[in-house]
Parts: structure tokens; sequence; C-alpha cells
């Protein structure tokens, strides 16, 4: 049997504050979960305030959540030893678990009704940054609850998609770093044998994107050119043969199209990211295109050049000339000496790191399998109309 309870009835607002400095473990709550702050930054050292006496302190198995700005009704539970302590501006809550278990209650937030009961009692104005969510206004949110034996059940279900999920994250992180590490060993190529050492300007011509022309009211109507951003690194990863947006032909500049197969690397704003382009196209601002010089169009496999460009990223982060607008030192990028393996030994590598590649794929592909059968059974357990 199934009660219906509110929120407020089960739960007690926590507002004990950190007056006496009990600790400076200082948490955050993202759309990711209630992780440490200093995982944010690269110092891994308390990075909170001097004075923490007005974060709020957290017990174990307590909730935090969100009540403003860009990351409102992310909510998550401390799962570790407390106390910690997170920003004064957050919401933080306890559950009698003699009605509720935590993960039980967690897990009914994710469902598609506990996420719009949660986020319909957003208060004030929409679209302005000014949303809030107190706790006033969700304490009367009407929670399902299930015998404890119950829930402790639905739980342990969810629990085994949950270890299967974390065991593939971790799967892929290894593999990851495996990959990073075989990709540096072999394209640690200066002083090798058979391996030319030229600068970019000499092997590749290169190009600034731009915003496409918008005088044509037919900018974007029925667009079939691909226009990329880096919103398309972000979310379709680094060899793209499509773009989120596209223009037409009408609003194309000058010199026309970039070549299919040239890379794309940020060079301002967002510096050090950069992708295989497989199509014609063009690039915004932000990037610089490389395509091989035709006296190197031969002698360039350019899935090579797209798995070297990783150590041209880490260049570009650390050689940028700060002023209004952060950009990379282009000077010093041309001057940057490129190493060029035969054809066959670049052959080779692709096909090494194509291996790993392609492990990861599947291994993600996998994760993104696991994750949704969990959102299914979460939603089909924890749903109760």
């Amino acid at each position: 049997m199934v009660e219906w309870k509110k929120l407020g009835e089960f739960t007690t607002h926590q507002k004990a504050k950190n007056k006496k400095h009990v600790t400076e473990n200082a948490y955050s709550i993202t759309q990711a979960g209630l992780i440490p702050t200093k995982s944010f930054f690269k110092e891994k050292t308390n990075v909170t305030s001097s004075d923490t006496s007005g974060y709020y302190i957290v017990e174990k198995e307590w909730f935090v959540y969100s009540p403003s700005r860009i990351d409102v009704g992310s909510i998550s539970y401390l799962k570790d030893e407390g106390p910690v302590i997170v920003s004064p501006i957050d919401v933080v809550f306890s559950v009698d678990k003699n009605i509720c278990l935590p993960s039980f209650l967690l897990g009914y937030f994710f469902t598609y009704k506990g996420k719009k009961d949660l986020l319909k009692n957003r208060e004030g104005v929409e679209g302005m940054g000014r949303r809030n969510l107190p706790y006033e206004s969700i304490k009367d949110i009407e929670i399902p609850i299930p015998p404890l034996a119950e829930q402790t059940r639905i739980v342990g279900i969810l629990d085994t998609f949950t270890a299967a999920i974390e065991n593939l994250k971790e799967q892929i992180a290894l593999r990851r770093k495996q990959f990073e590490y075989y990709r540096d060993q072999l394209l640690d190529l200066e002083g090798k044998e058979g391996v030319e050492m030229k600068q970019i300007r000499e092997i590749f011509d290169t190009r600034n994107g731009y915003t496409p022309s918008t005088n044509n009211d037919a900018f974007w109507d029925n667009g079939t050119l691909p226009w990329f951003k880096m919103e398309d690194i972000r979310i379709n990863g680094r060899i793209l043969k499509d773009s989120i947006l596209h223009i037409t032909p009408k609003a194309v500049k000058g010199k026309g199209l970039f070549k299919a197969n040239s890379i794309i690397l940020a060079t301002s704003a967002t510096i050090g990211e950069h992708a295989l382009i497989t199509v014609e196209h063009l690039c915004n601002q932000r990037f610089t295109n490389f395509y091989p010089k035709k006296i190197f169009e031969d002698k360039i496999n350019m899935k090579y050049v797209y798995y070297y460009m990783f150590k041209v990223d880490e260049w570009c982060k650390q050689h940028i000339n700060q002023g209004g607008f952060a950009s990379v030192d282009m000077g010093g990028l041309y001057s940057l000496f490129f190493p060029v393996p035969s054809l066959q030994d670049q052959q080779r590598i692709v096909s090494i790191l194509d291996t790993f590649e392609a492990s990861i794929s599947n291994l993600e592909a996998q994760l993104e399998q696991r994750e949704k059968q969990y959102e299914y059974y979460r939603n089909k357990l924890l749903t109760f109309e």
C-alpha cells in the first residue's frame, strides 16, 4: 500500500551555519550531483572563501538543492560521512528515515513526475535569472511513500543498474588514460629516423572562420551547408560530418567553403579544442582551418593530423595572448614544428589509436544503453499513480 505524504511532513529544513568553522570541506550542488567544490579547480586545496561561517552544514544523508540560478532544482544528498558545508544560497533538509529512505526520495525526484513537481514550484520571473525555489514552496509536494521494505526492494534494483553504470564509467576512464598514454608515446617523433620536422606554416594553408553573411533573408531558412561552432564539438564530438546549424549558399563569403577532411582549431575564446571535419563546410570566427598545401597533400594522412592536434591543443592553452579577448599566439603557432613521418608510419599510428577509440566508443555505447535502461526502470518502479 502506498501513502502520499507532503514533503514537509517527513523532512526538516536544516539551517545550521558553520559559525565555529567546524569544517572547510566545501561541496557544490550541480546538475551532476553533490560534489567537492575543489574538483572544479586545478589547485586541489581549499577553494572556499576564508570566512565560511555563513555556509550551511550538511550531515550524511542530508539533502541539498539549488534554489536559483542556472542549476535551479538540482538536487542530491550527501552519501559520504559529514559534516561538509555548502553555499549559503543552497537549501539543506533532512529526511525522517523511519518514513522514507533518502535514496528512494532522490530516485523519485529524478522521475518525470518528480522533476515536474519540483520545478513547477519555482517562483519569480522565468528567463531572467530570477527563478527561485525556496523550501517553503516545495514542502507541500506530495510524495508516494510505500512501506520501507518495498522502498528497500526498489532501491536495491536501481542500485544494481547504478553499479553497472559506475563500472562502465571506470572502464571508460581507464581506457582513456591508456589511449592518452599510447598517443603521447606514438606521437613523440622528434629526432626519430625518417621523420621530417616542418613548421606548421610550411605544411598547411590556414584560413580564419567567420560569421556568414546575414544580408540574405534566407540565411538560416532551408540551409544545407554546415556551419560549425564550438557547440558542435561539445555535443557531437571531434570527428564531424554535419553541424547543428546550416546556412544557404548565398550566405557564403569570399573564398567559399573550407575543404573536406580539414581541421578546425579553436584559437580564440575557448582555446585548445579541435575537430576533423569530413565534409565541405564553414566554421565561425573562433576557429582557424588547416588544410595541407598541395606539396603535402600526398604526404599527409589527415587522421594522423587529427591525432597530433591533441598535442597542438595543449601548446595553444599554454601560449595565449591576454588582452581584451584571449587568443592564441598565432605567430608562435605557425612556427611550431610538426613531425611528418612516412605515410606508412602515419597509417600505423592511426590504426593503433583508432583501435583505442573504437573500444572507447563501444564502452560509451554500452553506457548510454545502460543509462536508458536505468531511467526506464526508475520511472516504472517509482510511478505509483
